[in-house]
């Protein structure tokens, strides 16, 4: 049986407009940086970009849930599937005088990583993730995010 859900994400702790170039000069400075939740399969359309110097940003997804033997599905428009893994992305992209979003870097907020009572208790709710935007070098927050980097919670739909 399908039940709607929905998936709020709260960040804080953005990292600022600009993402130095490491010493090593591997990749360049990024300017005017911003974030969004990218849709499944369409990595240049985004849902609500926030600037990266923003005090905080949130997202709220519409989704569906179903029973399967593996546990709770999650699907959405904005929910990825890759290889049995469920996750939501978000996008770090740089903003040009156009307002032409370019991504240059992602972090997979990996719904498998939810506990399985608080996904439970979800199911026909709100699921909550925190978490920080900065990762420990003062940049975005990038790659796979899972407790204890982002806490999720179980909320009552309002």
């Amino acid at each position: 049986m399908m039940a709607r859900m929905r998936i709020r994400i709260d960040a804080v702790d953005l990292p600022g407009l600009t993402c130095p170039a490491p010493a090593d000069g591997r990749v360049p400075e990024y300017r005017n940086v911003h974030v969004a939740v990218q849709r499944r399969d369409r990595p240049a359309e985004l849902l609500a970009p926030q600037p990266g110097d923003a005090p905080s940003a949130t997202w709220t997804l519409e989704c569906t849930t179903s029973v399967s033997s593996s546990g709770i599905e999650v699907k959405g428009p904005y929910v990825q599937d890759r290889l049995g893994q469920r996750f939501i992305y978000l996008s770090w992209g740089t903003v040009d005088d156009s307002g032409t979003f370019t991504m240059f870097r992602r972090a997979k907020l990996m719904l498998d990583a939810v506990p399985a009572d608080v996904l439970a208790g979800a199911r026909d709710g709100l699921l909550v993730g925190r978490l920080g935007l900065t990762d420990a070098q003062g940049g975005p927050l990038c790659a796979r995010v899972q407790p204890p980097l982002i806490t999720w919670t179980a909320e009552r739909a309002g």
